[in-house]
This record gives C-alpha cells, sequence and structure tokens, in this order.
C-alpha cells in the first residue's frame, strides 16, 4: 500500500513539474498567458486534465500493481499566445522541449540520489525503493511526449526544427491527421503490441536500466 501510493505521488510530481516546465519557458519567452491562468505552480489540481489525467493515472495505478502498460494520458495543455513571442515557431518549439527536458533532469537527479543510496551504510538506502517509481514516470512521460506527432511536444519541436517550408507542411499533415496518428501508435496492431510499445519501450527500459543503478 505504502509503495502503491509512492506511485500515485510520483505521477502527480511528474505531471507537475513537466507542465510548469512548459509554462515557465513560455513565460520567460515572453508570453504571460500560463502565468495569467494560474499555471506557473507546481500545485497538480491545476494542471489535472479530467480525461487524459485521469487515463494516466489508471495505467500508473497498473503499473504499479505489476501489469506491463506503457503510462499513457495527458495534462491540461498549456495554454501560449504565439503573437507574445518573438520567433513563434522556434520559440514554441522551446516550450514544448521544455517539458520532457526537465523530466530527464529530475531522472538524472534522482539517479544520482540512488546512486548514494546504494553506498552501504547510506543513511538513503530506505529511500531507495521509494525513488524507482519517479525516475521510471519521469523517464516513460519525457519518452512518449518526444514523439513527433501532434498533440505532443515532439510535434511541436519537429516543425520548429525544420526549415519554413518544409515546417508548414509538416504541421499541416501531423495537425490534419492528428487523431488518425495517435490512434496507429495506440492500437495493438502489430501482433497485438502498439506501435509505440515497439517504438519507446526499448528507449524507454534502455534510460531506465541508464538511470537506476
Amino acid at each position: 500500500m505504502i509503495l502503491f501510493l509512492v506511485w500515485i505521488l510520483a505521477f502527480l510530481i511528474t505531471i507537475s513539474i513537466h507542465e510548469f516546465a512548459h509554462a515557465w519557458m513560455a513565460d520567460k519567452l515572453g508570453d504571460p498567458t500560463a502565468r495569467i491562468q494560474g499555471r506557473l505552480s507546481l500545485n497538480p489540481l491545476v494542471h489535472y486534465d479530467p480525461i487524459g489525467t485521469t487515463l494516466l493515472l489508471v495505467l500508473v495505478v497498473l503499473r504499479a500493481l505489476g501489469v506491463p502498460v506503457i503510462p499513457f494520458g495527458w495534462a491540461k495543455p498549456v495554454r501560449y499566445d504565439p503573437f507574445n513571442l518573438k520567433d513563434p515557431r522556434r520559440d514554441a518549439a522551446l516550450i514544448s522541449f521544455a517539458g520532457p527536458l526537465v523530466n530527464l533532469l529530475f531522472a538524472g537527479i534522482l539517479s544520482l540520489v540512488l546512486r548514494f543510496a546504494f553506498i552501504p551504510f547510506s543513511p538513503l538506502s530506505f529511500f531507495s525503493s521509494f525513488i524507482y517509481p519517479f525516475v521510471v514516470l519521469n523517464i516513460s512521460l519525457a519518452v512518449f511526449n518526444l514523439l513527433p506527432v501532434h498533440p505532443l511536444d515532439g510535434g511541436k519541436i519537429i516543425v520548429g526544427l525544420l526549415p519554413e517550408e518544409q515546417a508548414k507542411e509538416v504541421d499541416m499533415f501531423l495537425s490534419r491527421y492528428r487523431t488518425i496518428i495517435l490512434l496507429f501508435f495506440i492500437f495493438p496492431i502489430f501482433g497485438g503490441t502498439s506501435l509505440i510499445s515497439l517504438v519507446i519501450s526499448p528507449v524507454i527500459n534502455f534510460l531506465i536500466n541508464l538511470f537506476i543503478p
């Protein structure tokens, strides 16, 4: 029961720092929309989406119970006004990249804590098993959001990196077929396995093995 509650706490903290990073970056780039809407906060309640966050919470619970699922869902999107940005396409990519980056940095910091915890007679050894869910969820959320499709962060990142003409074409394609592309990624159409699992599971497992000693 304690470990179960730790997974829930890890879930709330993971989505909170992810959305806070989006809001913070948008604010630093000159758009106060997220700050005005109260999103420049680590309070999980301001980032809660009734459908996406609930779905993610259920999958986190299943993972905590030992079911081999990849946590999937979303928090309430952080809104920004592109007219307040100096370079809307580039800055949108930076805002989007901030979320996964902070998740990976947080997982890296926890990885260092874990390494100190495994030192003999370390006072942190008691907390080592409680850190694992935080590392797993932060890595999973970061990698998933880097998929180059809308409405995930990776969609805006790839549009921001491409030359202007190609960016417009890719953005139009991803916006038009976003639902179809997401369903194609999510549904288990490859021998009972989803494309998401085939693509990102090896990356997530590699990073987990790298971050967790």
